[in-house]
């Protein structure tokens, strides 16, 4: 079976964590330890978040004023190889027999007519007071949003539309390599000229489970995971009457509404995955990947009315 997996961004940063290297190694090798056993049995392409590192790639820039600060697409690509790196090697420590692995810096074309780069909605970077965000709106052009008591720049969040390296992507995998690719939704970018080929970096951020949900579609996955922090997808979140949904098509998860800043993208990617090729997805937490893969863990999202 071919598997795509999509790991959180708690995977490498667990929350309230310092985000040293040495936090970011360990849950690395958690990771790997808990995904090696599938590979026995099962093609494996790994993507991941990069949320908290690009925002702290972002507030280290914010220190230096010697140059302009990185755009998003260079960052996006320096969390890319970073994270892929330490899975990378991590995984292949943990890999018994041995399994060539390979990392792939991924873009991922956008629509440049996308709704998204008129209304800003991802936060990225640090918190500014309102005095120093009118200051560096004037000067940079950035667009701002409260968060909590303070001001953070907001960019575009564009839906996937293709991965522009699909082709080695699916050459690896046909060799039996194992893949880490479209991190962090991958590198954003628009096509620079219609029908050129060419491609330019663009300031935004791309979703990765809706990338991991394109990507698992591109290779013909036919599971897709989306490992998280929690066992499973919950209605009434928070309350007392919380309880999990174990299985359900996409036509049933439709009916309700989910946390757009966590719970919302992953149930999303699920349906659009499932809608598109009648396979399964599964929602849950890496700890219990096993249950996820057998179908008997997790929100297991399945295309037949009958799911159960």
């Amino acid at each position: 079976m071919r598997i795509v997996i999509a790991l959180g961004g708690n995977a490498l940063l667990k929350r309230g964590e310092p985000m040293t290297a040495e936090v970011q190694r360990e849950n690395a090798r958690t990771a790997a330890r808990l995904i090696a056993p599938l590979a026995a049995g099962h093609e494996i392409v790994i993507s991941h978040g990069n949320g908290p590192q690009v925002g702290l790639l972002a507030l280290q820039a914010a220190c230096y004023r010697g140059v302009e600060p990185y755009p998003l697409d260079l960052l996006d690509a320096q969390t890319e190889g970073m994270i892929g790196y330490m899975i990378e090697q991590e995984l292949s420590n943990h890999l018994s027999p041995p399994r060539p692995c390979a990392t792939v810096l991924t873009m991922v074309e956008v629509d440049p007519a996308d709704p998204a780069f008129l209304h800003p909605t991802k936060f990225v970077g640090p918190g500014y007071d309102t005095a120093e965000m009118e200051q560096v709106s004037r000067e940079k052009g950035w667009t701002f949003a409260r968060d909590g008591d303070t001001w953070r720049r907001v960019v575009p969040s564009p839906d996937p539309h293709r991965i522009i390296e699909i082709v080695p992507i699916r050459l690896l995998l046909s060799h039996g390599v194992i893949v880490i690719c479209a991190g962090g939704g991958g590198i954003p970018v628009v096509p620079a000229q219609a029908g050129s080929g060419r491609s330019l970096g663009v300031e935004a951020v791309i979703d990765k489970d809706l990338a991991s949900a394109l990507l698992a579609r591109e290779v013909s996955a036919d599971l897709l995971i989306m490992a998280t922090d929690v066992d499973g997808v919950y209605l009434e979140w928070n309350t007392p009457r919380a309880h999990r949904i174990d299985s359900a098509t996409p036509h049933h998860l439709r009916e309700y509404t989910f946390a757009p800043g966590s719970m919302g993208p992953k149930v999303e990617a699920a349906c659009r995955f499932v809608e598109a090729t009648g396979k399964r997805a599964a929602i849950g937490a890496l700890t219990a990947i096993s249950g996820l893969v057998a179908g008997t863990g997790g929100t297991q999202v399945r295309g037949r009315e009958d799911a159960s």
